[in-house]
Protein backbone atom coordinates (compact mmCIF):
# COMPACT_ATOMS: atom_id res chain seq x y z
CA UNK A 1 0.00 0.00 0.00
CA UNK A 2 1.45 3.34 -1.05
CA UNK A 3 0.85 6.11 1.46
CA UNK A 4 -0.30 9.56 0.47
CA UNK A 5 2.15 12.25 1.52
CA UNK A 6 -0.02 13.37 4.43
CA UNK A 7 -0.12 9.82 5.85
CA UNK A 8 3.57 9.25 5.17
CA UNK A 9 4.47 12.36 7.12
CA UNK A 10 2.19 11.31 9.97
CA UNK A 11 4.19 8.07 10.12
CA UNK A 12 7.48 9.97 10.21
CA UNK A 13 6.15 12.36 12.86
CA UNK A 14 5.20 9.57 15.23
CA UNK A 15 8.78 8.32 15.03
CA UNK A 16 10.09 11.71 16.07
CA UNK A 17 11.11 13.14 12.69
CA UNK A 18 10.64 16.78 11.84
CA UNK A 19 8.23 17.63 9.01
CA UNK A 20 6.92 21.07 7.96
CA UNK A 21 3.76 22.46 9.61
CA UNK A 22 0.78 21.58 7.44
CA UNK A 23 -2.98 21.27 7.31
CA UNK A 24 -5.13 18.93 5.22
CA UNK A 25 -7.94 20.64 3.38
CA UNK A 26 -11.09 18.85 2.31
CA UNK A 27 -12.81 19.86 -0.96
CA UNK A 28 -13.93 23.50 -0.82
CA UNK A 29 -12.38 24.09 2.61
CA UNK A 30 -10.38 27.26 3.19
CA UNK A 31 -7.12 27.37 5.18
CA UNK A 32 -7.27 28.15 8.92
CA UNK A 33 -6.72 31.81 9.74
CA UNK A 34 -3.48 31.12 11.61
CA UNK A 35 -1.75 29.82 8.45
CA UNK A 36 -1.82 33.34 6.97
CA UNK A 37 1.24 34.19 9.07
CA UNK A 38 3.40 31.54 7.39
CA UNK A 39 6.35 33.02 5.45
CA UNK A 40 5.52 30.95 2.35
CA UNK A 41 3.21 28.19 1.17
CA UNK A 42 3.14 24.93 -0.75
CA UNK A 43 -0.13 23.43 -1.93
CA UNK A 44 0.09 19.72 -2.79
CA UNK A 45 -2.51 17.42 -4.32
CA UNK A 46 -2.78 14.20 -2.33
CA UNK A 47 -2.64 11.54 -5.03
CA UNK A 48 -0.93 8.14 -5.10
CA UNK A 49 1.46 8.90 -7.93
CA UNK A 50 4.92 10.33 -8.43
CA UNK A 51 6.07 13.29 -10.47
CA UNK A 52 3.54 15.65 -8.93
CA UNK A 53 5.81 18.66 -9.33
CA UNK A 54 6.25 18.13 -13.06
CA UNK A 55 2.48 17.62 -13.43
CA UNK A 56 1.62 20.90 -11.74
CA UNK A 57 0.16 19.18 -8.69
CA UNK A 58 2.59 20.85 -6.28
CA UNK A 59 2.70 24.66 -6.36
CA UNK A 60 4.53 27.20 -4.25
CA UNK A 61 3.19 30.68 -3.55
CA UNK A 62 4.13 33.55 -1.26
CA UNK A 63 0.88 35.24 -0.27
CA UNK A 64 -2.09 33.70 1.54
CA UNK A 65 -4.39 35.65 -0.76
CA UNK A 66 -3.16 33.58 -3.72
CA UNK A 67 -4.52 30.32 -2.27
CA UNK A 68 -7.75 30.32 -4.27
CA UNK A 69 -6.05 30.74 -7.64
CA UNK A 70 -3.42 28.11 -6.85
CA UNK A 71 -6.11 25.63 -5.79
CA UNK A 72 -8.00 26.32 -9.01
CA UNK A 73 -4.91 25.57 -11.11
CA UNK A 74 -4.26 22.28 -9.31
CA UNK A 75 -7.85 21.07 -9.51
CA UNK A 76 -7.99 22.02 -13.20
CA UNK A 77 -4.97 19.77 -13.76
CA UNK A 78 -6.60 16.93 -11.81
CA UNK A 79 -10.13 17.50 -13.10
CA UNK A 80 -11.29 16.10 -9.75
CA UNK A 81 -12.68 18.55 -7.23
CA UNK A 82 -12.78 15.88 -4.51
CA UNK A 83 -9.00 15.47 -4.29
CA UNK A 84 -7.73 16.45 -0.81
CA UNK A 85 -5.03 19.12 -0.72
CA UNK A 86 -2.17 19.52 1.75
CA UNK A 87 -1.28 23.12 2.57
CA UNK A 88 2.24 23.24 3.95
CA UNK A 89 4.51 25.93 5.29
CA UNK A 90 7.41 26.53 2.92
CA UNK A 91 10.80 25.62 4.40
CA UNK A 92 13.87 27.84 3.80
CA UNK A 93 16.04 25.17 2.13
CA UNK A 94 19.79 25.60 1.96
CA UNK A 95 20.37 22.12 0.51
CA UNK A 96 18.25 19.18 -0.67
CA UNK A 97 19.35 15.64 0.22
CA UNK A 98 18.00 12.23 -0.79
CA UNK A 99 17.73 9.43 1.75
CA UNK A 100 15.85 6.13 1.58
CA UNK A 101 15.58 2.64 3.00
CA UNK A 102 14.39 -0.03 0.62
CA UNK A 103 14.48 -3.79 0.15
CA UNK A 104 17.43 -5.05 -1.89
CA UNK A 105 15.58 -7.87 -3.66
CA UNK A 106 18.81 -9.44 -4.91
CA UNK A 107 20.46 -9.70 -1.50
CA UNK A 108 17.14 -10.08 0.36
CA UNK A 109 17.99 -7.42 2.92
CA UNK A 110 17.46 -3.74 3.59
CA UNK A 111 19.75 -1.14 2.12
CA UNK A 112 20.19 2.53 2.90
CA UNK A 113 20.59 5.00 0.03
CA UNK A 114 21.95 8.53 0.52
CA UNK A 115 22.70 11.10 -2.19
CA UNK A 116 24.02 14.67 -1.86
CA UNK A 117 21.26 16.07 -4.09
CA UNK A 118 17.55 15.32 -4.09
CA UNK A 119 15.21 15.24 -7.06
CA UNK A 120 13.80 12.74 -9.51
CA UNK A 121 15.87 9.84 -10.91
CA UNK A 122 18.35 10.30 -8.08
CA UNK A 123 18.77 6.50 -7.79
CA UNK A 124 20.73 6.62 -11.06
CA UNK A 125 23.14 9.26 -9.72
CA UNK A 126 26.84 8.37 -9.66
CA UNK A 127 27.08 10.07 -6.28
CA UNK A 128 24.90 7.67 -4.34
CA UNK A 129 25.96 5.78 -1.24
CA UNK A 130 24.49 2.28 -0.96
CA UNK A 131 24.86 0.83 2.51
CA UNK A 132 23.87 -2.75 3.32
CA UNK A 133 21.92 -2.84 6.55
CA UNK A 134 22.76 -5.26 9.35
CA UNK A 135 20.31 -6.17 12.07
CA UNK A 136 21.52 -3.32 14.28
CA UNK A 137 22.54 -0.15 12.47
CA UNK A 138 24.63 2.50 14.21
CA UNK A 139 25.71 5.96 13.03
CA UNK A 140 29.30 4.74 13.01
CA UNK A 141 28.44 2.06 10.45
CA UNK A 142 26.95 4.69 8.13
CA UNK A 143 29.46 7.50 8.60
CA UNK A 144 32.34 6.21 6.45
CA UNK A 145 30.15 5.94 3.35
CA UNK A 146 28.39 9.25 3.94
CA UNK A 147 31.63 11.16 4.66
CA UNK A 148 32.71 10.58 1.05
CA UNK A 149 29.77 12.70 -0.13
CA UNK A 150 29.34 15.38 2.55
CA UNK A 151 31.45 17.58 4.84
CA UNK A 152 32.34 15.66 7.98
CA UNK A 153 30.11 17.64 10.34
CA UNK A 154 27.07 17.21 8.06
CA UNK A 155 27.99 13.56 7.43
CA UNK A 156 27.93 12.92 11.17
CA UNK A 157 24.50 14.54 11.52
CA UNK A 158 23.11 12.60 8.55
CA UNK A 159 24.48 9.35 9.97
CA UNK A 160 22.65 9.97 13.23
CA UNK A 161 19.49 10.86 11.29
CA UNK A 162 19.69 7.76 9.08
CA UNK A 163 20.53 5.17 11.73
CA UNK A 164 16.95 4.71 13.04
CA UNK A 165 15.35 4.46 9.58
CA UNK A 166 15.89 0.70 9.01
CA UNK A 167 14.27 -0.11 12.35
CA UNK A 168 11.33 2.15 11.48
CA UNK A 169 10.98 0.25 8.19
CA UNK A 170 10.93 -3.05 10.08
CA UNK A 171 8.44 -1.91 12.71
CA UNK A 172 6.10 -0.45 10.09
CA UNK A 173 6.52 -3.32 7.56
CA UNK A 174 7.70 -0.92 4.88
CA UNK A 175 8.95 -1.93 1.46
CA UNK A 176 10.16 1.61 0.87
CA UNK A 177 10.82 4.64 3.06
CA UNK A 178 12.06 7.51 0.91
CA UNK A 179 12.58 11.12 2.01
CA UNK A 180 13.16 13.33 -1.00
CA UNK A 181 14.00 16.00 -0.32
CA UNK A 182 15.40 15.88 3.16
CA UNK A 183 15.95 19.60 3.62
CA UNK A 184 18.94 21.11 5.33
CA UNK A 185 17.46 24.46 6.29
CA UNK A 186 19.22 27.79 6.42
CA UNK A 187 19.33 27.54 10.23
CA UNK A 188 20.83 24.04 10.11
CA UNK A 189 17.80 21.80 10.76
CA UNK A 190 17.00 18.55 8.93
CA UNK A 191 13.35 18.44 7.87
CA UNK A 192 11.55 15.79 5.77
CA UNK A 193 9.82 17.86 3.07
CA UNK A 194 8.35 14.93 1.15
CA UNK A 195 7.89 11.24 1.84
CA UNK A 196 7.30 8.29 -0.45
CA UNK A 197 6.35 5.33 1.71
CA UNK A 198 5.11 1.89 0.68
CA UNK A 199 3.84 -0.62 3.23
CA UNK A 200 3.64 -4.36 2.57
CA UNK A 201 -0.08 -5.06 2.25
CA UNK A 202 0.46 -8.62 3.46
CA UNK A 203 1.31 -7.14 6.87
CA UNK A 204 -1.97 -5.22 7.22
CA UNK A 205 -3.17 -7.63 9.89
CA UNK A 206 -0.43 -6.31 12.21
CA UNK A 207 -1.70 -2.75 12.03
CA UNK A 208 -4.89 -0.86 12.85
CA UNK A 209 -7.55 -1.34 10.18
CA UNK A 210 -8.49 2.34 10.22
CA UNK A 211 -4.92 3.61 9.95
CA UNK A 212 -4.02 5.79 6.96
CA UNK A 213 -7.65 6.30 6.00
CA UNK A 214 -6.79 8.92 3.38
CA UNK A 215 -4.41 6.60 1.53
CA UNK A 216 -6.95 3.79 1.61
CA UNK A 217 -9.66 6.08 0.28
CA UNK A 218 -7.42 7.30 -2.53
CA UNK A 219 -6.45 3.73 -3.44
CA UNK A 220 -10.11 2.72 -3.55
CA UNK A 221 -10.99 5.65 -5.80
CA UNK A 222 -8.09 4.79 -8.13
CA UNK A 223 -9.47 1.31 -8.86
CA UNK A 224 -11.14 0.75 -12.20
CA UNK A 225 -14.61 -0.80 -12.32
CA UNK A 226 -13.18 -4.19 -13.29
CA UNK A 227 -10.41 -4.00 -10.67
CA UNK A 228 -13.05 -3.42 -8.02
CA UNK A 229 -15.19 -6.26 -9.41
CA UNK A 230 -12.22 -8.63 -9.35
CA UNK A 231 -11.50 -7.80 -5.73
CA UNK A 232 -15.13 -8.49 -4.84
CA UNK A 233 -14.87 -11.83 -6.69
CA UNK A 234 -11.83 -12.85 -4.63
CA UNK A 235 -8.66 -11.94 -6.53
CA UNK A 236 -6.57 -8.92 -7.42
CA UNK A 237 -6.57 -7.39 -10.89
CA UNK A 238 -4.36 -4.60 -12.18
CA UNK A 239 -5.31 -3.25 -15.58
CA UNK A 240 -2.30 -2.29 -17.70
CA UNK A 241 -1.78 -0.69 -21.09
CA UNK A 242 -1.56 -3.79 -23.28
CA UNK A 243 -3.08 -5.79 -26.10
CA UNK A 244 -3.37 -9.32 -24.62
CA UNK A 245 -5.58 -10.31 -21.69
CA UNK A 246 -3.39 -12.43 -19.42
CA UNK A 247 -5.12 -14.88 -17.06
CA UNK A 248 -2.92 -16.46 -14.38
CA UNK A 249 -2.93 -17.18 -10.66
CA UNK A 250 -0.10 -15.88 -8.49
CA UNK A 251 2.22 -12.91 -8.97
CA UNK A 252 5.30 -14.95 -9.87
CA UNK A 253 3.57 -16.80 -12.69
CA UNK A 254 2.02 -13.57 -13.94
CA UNK A 255 5.39 -11.79 -14.08
CA UNK A 256 6.96 -14.71 -15.94
CA UNK A 257 4.19 -14.64 -18.54
CA UNK A 258 4.34 -10.86 -18.88
CA UNK A 259 8.06 -11.14 -19.65
CA UNK A 260 7.43 -13.87 -22.22
CA UNK A 261 4.74 -11.81 -23.91
CA UNK A 262 7.04 -8.79 -24.03
CA UNK A 263 9.82 -10.93 -25.53
CA UNK A 264 7.45 -11.74 -28.41
CA UNK A 265 6.24 -8.19 -29.02
CA UNK A 266 3.03 -8.41 -27.00
CA UNK A 267 1.92 -6.46 -23.94
CA UNK A 268 -0.20 -7.83 -21.13
CA UNK A 269 -3.38 -5.85 -20.51
CA UNK A 270 -3.94 -7.45 -17.11
CA UNK A 271 -2.05 -8.66 -14.05
CA UNK A 272 -3.81 -11.11 -11.74
CA UNK A 273 -2.73 -12.12 -8.25
CA UNK A 274 -4.19 -13.88 -5.23
CA UNK A 275 -5.70 -11.99 -2.33
CA UNK A 276 -4.94 -12.80 1.29
CA UNK A 277 -7.83 -14.79 2.75
CA UNK A 278 -9.48 -15.21 -0.64
CA UNK A 279 -11.16 -18.46 -1.85
CA UNK A 280 -8.83 -21.27 -2.91
CA UNK A 281 -10.32 -21.45 -6.40
CA UNK A 282 -11.14 -18.37 -8.48
CA UNK A 283 -10.53 -19.59 -12.04
CA UNK A 284 -14.13 -19.06 -13.16
CA UNK A 285 -14.14 -15.56 -11.70
CA UNK A 286 -10.87 -14.68 -13.44
CA UNK A 287 -12.26 -15.90 -16.74
CA UNK A 288 -15.39 -13.82 -16.17
CA UNK A 289 -13.26 -10.68 -15.89
CA UNK A 290 -11.11 -11.81 -18.83
CA UNK A 291 -14.18 -11.96 -21.07
CA UNK A 292 -15.07 -8.37 -20.17
CA UNK A 293 -11.52 -7.18 -20.85
CA UNK A 294 -11.34 -9.04 -24.15
CA UNK A 295 -14.41 -7.22 -25.46
CA UNK A 296 -12.34 -4.05 -25.73
CA UNK A 297 -11.29 -2.88 -29.16
CA UNK A 298 -7.54 -2.78 -28.44
CA UNK A 299 -7.37 -6.40 -27.21
CA UNK A 300 -6.05 -8.96 -29.70
CA UNK A 301 -6.13 -12.23 -27.72
CA UNK A 302 -6.62 -13.99 -24.40
CA UNK A 303 -3.68 -15.97 -22.99
CA UNK A 304 -4.52 -18.32 -20.11
CA UNK A 305 -1.73 -20.14 -18.28
CA UNK A 306 -1.98 -22.09 -15.06
CA UNK A 307 0.05 -24.50 -12.95
CA UNK A 308 -1.95 -27.22 -11.18
CA UNK A 309 -0.26 -29.02 -8.31
CA UNK A 310 -2.91 -31.25 -6.74
CA UNK A 311 -6.36 -30.09 -7.85
CA UNK A 312 -7.99 -32.17 -10.55
CA UNK A 313 -6.81 -31.27 -14.05
CA UNK A 314 -9.95 -32.87 -15.47
CA UNK A 315 -12.22 -30.59 -13.45
CA UNK A 316 -10.19 -27.54 -14.46
CA UNK A 317 -10.42 -28.46 -18.17
CA UNK A 318 -14.15 -29.16 -17.93
CA UNK A 319 -14.74 -25.78 -16.27
CA UNK A 320 -12.68 -24.07 -18.94
CA UNK A 321 -14.63 -25.74 -21.75
CA UNK A 322 -17.93 -24.82 -20.07
CA UNK A 323 -16.81 -21.17 -20.01
CA UNK A 324 -15.78 -21.31 -23.68
CA UNK A 325 -19.06 -22.83 -24.83
CA UNK A 326 -21.20 -20.51 -22.70
CA UNK A 327 -21.05 -17.89 -25.43
CA UNK A 328 -18.60 -16.98 -28.19
CA UNK A 329 -15.38 -15.35 -27.03
CA UNK A 330 -14.70 -11.86 -28.36
CA UNK A 331 -11.02 -12.66 -29.10
CA UNK A 332 -8.91 -15.80 -29.81
CA UNK A 333 -8.01 -17.91 -26.79
CA UNK A 334 -4.65 -19.59 -26.14
CA UNK A 335 -4.37 -21.98 -23.19
CA UNK A 336 -1.29 -23.41 -21.48
CA UNK A 337 -0.85 -25.45 -18.33
CA UNK A 338 1.50 -27.59 -16.30
CA UNK A 339 0.18 -30.27 -13.97
CA UNK A 340 1.68 -32.29 -11.16
CA UNK A 341 1.24 -36.04 -10.79
CA UNK A 342 -1.59 -35.71 -8.26
CA UNK A 343 -3.54 -33.44 -10.64
CA UNK A 344 -3.56 -35.99 -13.48
CA UNK A 345 -5.39 -38.85 -11.74
CA UNK A 346 -8.47 -38.53 -13.97
CA UNK A 347 -6.95 -36.96 -17.08
CA UNK A 348 -3.41 -36.88 -18.41
CA UNK A 349 -1.80 -33.72 -19.72
CA UNK A 350 -1.91 -35.13 -23.27
CA UNK A 351 -5.62 -35.92 -22.94
CA UNK A 352 -6.29 -32.42 -21.68
CA UNK A 353 -4.51 -30.88 -24.65
CA UNK A 354 -6.45 -33.03 -27.10
CA UNK A 355 -9.78 -32.31 -25.42
CA UNK A 356 -9.21 -28.56 -25.63
CA UNK A 357 -8.07 -28.76 -29.24
CA UNK A 358 -11.18 -30.74 -30.07
CA UNK A 359 -13.16 -27.71 -28.94
CA UNK A 360 -11.10 -25.42 -31.17
CA UNK A 361 -8.81 -24.11 -28.44
CA UNK A 362 -5.06 -23.70 -29.06
CA UNK A 363 -3.61 -25.64 -26.10
CA UNK A 364 0.01 -26.11 -25.00
CA UNK A 365 2.09 -27.46 -22.15
CA UNK A 366 5.12 -25.29 -22.94
CA UNK A 367 4.61 -21.60 -22.01
CA UNK A 368 7.04 -20.44 -24.70
CA UNK A 369 5.16 -22.36 -27.40
CA UNK A 370 1.93 -20.88 -26.01
CA UNK A 371 3.19 -17.31 -26.35
CA UNK A 372 4.75 -17.95 -29.75
CA UNK A 373 1.41 -19.24 -31.06
CA UNK A 374 -0.42 -16.22 -29.69
CA UNK A 375 2.13 -13.82 -31.17
CA UNK A 376 1.97 -15.47 -34.57
CA UNK A 377 -1.81 -15.42 -34.61
CA UNK A 378 -2.32 -11.80 -33.62
CA UNK A 379 0.34 -10.49 -35.99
Amino acid sequence: MRLAEVDGKALLRRHGMAVPPSVLLDPGENPPVETAAWPGFLLKAQVLEGGRGKSGLVRRFDKAADFGEVRRLILATLDDADTPLLLEQAVPIAREIFIAVRIDSTQQRLELLIAPQGGENVEQSAKLARIAIAQDTTPEMIFLAVARLFPRELAARLSRFAAPLPEIARQEDLELLEINPLALTEDGKLIACDAKIVRDEAADFRHAADEFAISRRLAERALTTLERSARDLGFQLVETDGDVVLVTSGAGLAMMMMDLLADHGLRAASFMDNLRGAPDETMTERLQIARALAARKNIKAIVFYTVIASRSLAERIDALIAWITEKPLPKPLFVGFAAGHAATRKMSVEEAVEKLRAHGVAAFTDPIALVQAAAQAVK
